[in-house]
């Protein structure tokens, strides 16, 4: 059994069905194991896809995702998509081909040292060392992009390791290759749970980690057994994230804020005292040294509690020993509302006789609440932001926390592996189309259809509002684009596309879209109003 053996099954015990891959030399003894393994190989067009598409895979099935690349130049490529899994804590495990061990230092073909480059990015990053090893050292690499606050991990496979003899190295078991459980001190517990009797007005916030679409009903459970409001936080705009409508003024009259795992920085304004209410005090529940580090460094005196805890296991301890629903119905049905909230009419038409972004986003919620099952995906700047205020589905997929944008045509592509049987809605900006532009064929050629809506307003528009109102229109600069008929580009890829310049064809367009079987580009002449937000602009 060659080391490639051993790794590929040792990626099948831990239940590795799909990986996401652009070829290269030193990483072709990897796709011949898959071969045996049973293990599909989704071909992309860029090795940032691939890890993108990894991404959105873990965050949709909690499964490790996994993304296979070459060395050196394909290594580097797959970086950048790093810092958005790490923000958007998802379980990532990028394999990378590497330069034989044996040939270390003599110059070899593509000899790069890849670990430096993204130990930054990851919460492990290793080279492997033998064929004999090679199963352990992936199956630590799973666990820990699985436990505690979950993000991406590394491994460098050198091609003498992949093909060297493993010997009768056993596949690791799965119970190797699960997280490990951090779960709250009973003092500390106790002591939470004593915090919140006490608030009039209490919040729960989360990170990524933990929103609906990973956690399923866990927040609605734990909303209900502490009888306090529960709120996943997942974009940069934080307290300007338009999903959240004017949840700005929730916080601002929280007495108490629990932080399972969300990050105390800048998307609430650093836990200020500006952000909540006079005299309020926080708990942060977080298994990430440095993120308790940080929240005790903007919160200083207010932070009343800081406990090194898996947020999941304190969810369920917190679940366990809460009394239920009673005196904070009020305050619960406050919180919703504000969250509800939105500072436009979906209906009203766009400028200058252009459909609105708010228009193209009803018509979009139309064609999910029609779909017996939809998965949402949101990238973008002003038009990313219009999806995330106004389309809503049972699972959603958006670009995080890390502000980068360009991975939601992946997104949707992986989601649709995931989820066979549902409607892919990807809804985007001009500028985020064309990162991965290219992927539209993989999607073709892997026969994976979905949906891809493209609000364009021909230019970048985030950051043409910025110019527009720091600068002023005088001063606009490189940020135009084209009308560009990206819809006739996806049909020569072997898509179907529609190009819609009028409301009223909306609903029809985005229904042969639907209706047609493959990748769809529906590319839509929107006014390109800034987006909105909440009570915090």
């Amino acid at each position: 059994m060659r080391g490639a053996d051993l790794l590929v099954q040792t990626l099948a015990m831990a239940g590795v069905t799909k990986i996401f891959s652009l070829s290269g030399n030193q990483i072709m003894p990897v796709y011949d194991a898959c071969l045996d393994a049973g293990i599909e190989i989704i071909h992309t067009r860029h090795e940032g896809a691939a890890v993108f598409m990894a991404d959105a895979w873990a965050q949709l099935t909690g499964e490790i995702g996994v993304a296979l690349v070459t060395a050196a130049p394909g290594a580097a490529n797959a970086v950048g998509p790093l810092f958005s899994a790490r923000q958007s804590e998802s379980p990532v495990l990028l394999l990378t081909g590497d330069s034989p061990l044996g040939q270390d230092g003599r110059g070899a073909f593509q000899e790069f040292d890849q670990v430096p480059m993204t130990a930054p990015l990851t919460k492990l990053s290793t080279r492997a060392q033998s064929a004999a090893t090679l199963g352990q050292t992936v199956a630590l690499a799973i666990r820990t992009a699985l436990s505690g606050r979950p993000g991406p991990v590394h491994v460098a496979l050198p091609f003498d390791v992949v093909e060297a003899d493993a010997g009768d190295s056993a596949v690791p078991a799965a119970a190797s290759m699960v997280r490990d459980h951090s779960p709250v001190d009973g003092d500390e517990l106790k002591r939470v749970l004593e915090a919140v009797a006490a608030a009039s007005t209490p919040l729960v916030l989360c990170g990524p980690a933990m929103n609906t679409t990973r956690q399923g009903t866990v927040l609605t459970a734990l909303q209900d057994a502490l009888d306090v409001p529960v709120v996943a936080m997942e974009s940069p705009r934080g307290l300007k994230d338009p999903s959240l409508g004017d949840f700005a003024k929730a916080l601002g009259q929280a007495d108490l804020v629990i932080s399972l795992g969300k990050p105390v920085n800048f998307t609430l304004g650093f836990g200020g005292a500006a952000v909540t209410a006079p005299g309020c005090r926080w708990i942060v529940i977080d298994s990430d040294a440095p993120e308790r580090k940080r929240a005790a460094l903007n919160l200083g005196d207010r932070l009343a509690l800081a406990i090194d805890a898996d947020p999941l296991d304190a969810a369920g301890q917190l679940m366990d020993s809460g009394e239920g629903a009673g005196a904070r119905r009020a305050w619960r049905k406050q919180v919703a509302t504000l969250i509800a909230a939105r500072s436009y009419d979906a209906a009203a038409p766009g400028a200058e006789g252009k459909i609105s972004s708010a228009q193209l986003v009803a018509a979009v919620q139309r064609r999910i609440e029609a779909a017996d099952e939809a998965v949402l995906v949101c990238d973008g700047g002003e038009f990313g932001q219009w999806a995330q205020a106004g389309a809503h589905a049972a699972e959603r997929v958006i670009n995080g926390p890390s502000g980068a944008i360009g991975g939601g045509l992946c997104y949707a592509l992986a989601a649709r592996a995931a989820r066979p049987d549902a409607t892919v809605f990807a809804l985007m900006g001009d500028g985020t189309v064309g990162f991965h532009f290219a992927e539209f064929e993989t999607a073709a050629r892997e026969n994976l259809p979905f949906v891809v809506v493209i609000g364009n307003d021909e230019c970048w528009n985030a950051e043409h509002q910025i110019q527009l109102r720091e600068y002023g229109r005088d001063r606009l600069i490189g940020c135009q684009l084209s009308a560009a008929r990206y819809d006739l580009a996806v049909a020569a890829l072997g898509g179907h596309g529609e190009h819609v310049t009028d409301a009223a064809e909306l609903d029809a367009a985005l229904g042969r879209a639907v209706a047609s079987g493959k990748v769809a580009c529906v590319n839509v002449a929107i006014d390109g109003q800034p987006a909105p937000s909440g009570s915090a602009h």
